[in-house]
């Protein structure tokens, strides 16, 4: 049976980045047969994805973020008939022509049903743009994490992940009402329940914005939080992990962020820092604050 593959991929006023990606995905080794490109940026980028015969232009007036944007991208990419279906964010580019054929080669070797590359910094090709935990401690160090060479049940979804579409079936697209931030988690999450295969593989990788100052470490390495750049992110970071916590039931994730929150801000004395988490926490923790982009008064 032929391999088919259809890319699933969001995009928001990058017109530069997403012809990097469209020229990077079309001479990778293998082909692939759609681009499902759902553009919810304030200026379309029709004539720039137009301008590559493969893809399937999407339209969205709305702004879905990147949860709806993937959401309907995917669904695009499964009506396609498809095998497989392969999530990029505009802003990332596959780090060689053999890309695919790698995850493709990794996930049938090892029986996956979903895997995930390795996400290096541009610029920075010895650092991961998002960490991963080994042996307890929180890196960034490419080396270290390749050393493991698969990492199972664990991976930076959205960003090169291979997946086959039967697995939407069973544990369905990424959630809309997350908006951004989080909905990687929740997804990863439901993975693991419906018991999916999966892991990243390091010898497959691909490049994306790094998120170094994002990452506060808190009593040493093996503690640390997240604080997003601006308030837009912070709120929809914030909102989304007292969410997941409230729907998984995940005590130990309950108690590393109030302890790791407080441990954080109040040595600082940012009482407004403190307080701004604990409302959209709080709010994601009772099931509030949810609603068109609109109503967040941003």
């Amino acid at each position: 049976m032929t391999l088919s593959v259809a890319v699933a991929a969001v995009t928001f006023d990058r017109p530069g980045e997403l012809k990097v990606l469209l020229d990077a995905v079309n001479k990778q080794s293998i082909p692939v047969d759609t681009i499902c490109l759902v553009d919810s940026g304030t200026t379309p980028s029709r004539e720039v994805a137009t301008a590559h015969p493969k893809v399937d232009y999407v339209r969205s007036e709305a702004n879905l973020g990147g949860a709806g944007g993937f959401a309907l991208a995917i669904l695009k990419a499964v009506a396609s008939g498809a095998e497989w279906v392969w999530i990029m964010d505009d802003d990332a580019e596959p780090g060689d022509p053999e890309c695919l054929e790698t995850l493709v080669r990794e996930a049938e070797a090892r029986g996956l049903d979903a895997v995930v590359p390795l996400v290096v910094a541009p610029g920075y090709p010895d650092k991961l743009s998002f960490f991963f935990r080994i042996d307890g401690k929180v890196t960034h160090d490419r080396a270290e994490v390749e050393k493991a060479g698969f990492l199972p049940d664990v991976g930076h979804f959205f960003n090169g992940a291979l997946i086959r579409s039967s697995v939407f079936f069973k544990v369905g697209v990424p959630d809309i009402r997350l908006f951004i931030r989080g909905d990687e988690v929740d997804f990863m999450i439901r993975l693991r329940k419906a018991g999916i295969r999966f892991g990243t593989v390091a010898t497959a990788w691909i490049t994306h914005p790094h998120a170094f100052s994002e990452t506060k470490h808190v009593f040493g390495a093996r503690w640390h939080v997240i604080v997003p750049d601006s308030a837009f992110k912070r709120y929809f970071y914030y909102r989304n992990r007292g969410y997941l916590i409230r729907r998984y039931r995940r005590g130990k994730s309950m108690v590393a962020d109030v302890g790791g929150y407080l441990g954080y801000f109040l040595p600082r004395g940012d009482f407004r820092g403190l307080a701004e988490w604990f409302r959209a926490f709080s709010a994601g923790l009772r099931n509030k604050g949810f609603g068109p982009l609109e109503d967040q008064k941003f």
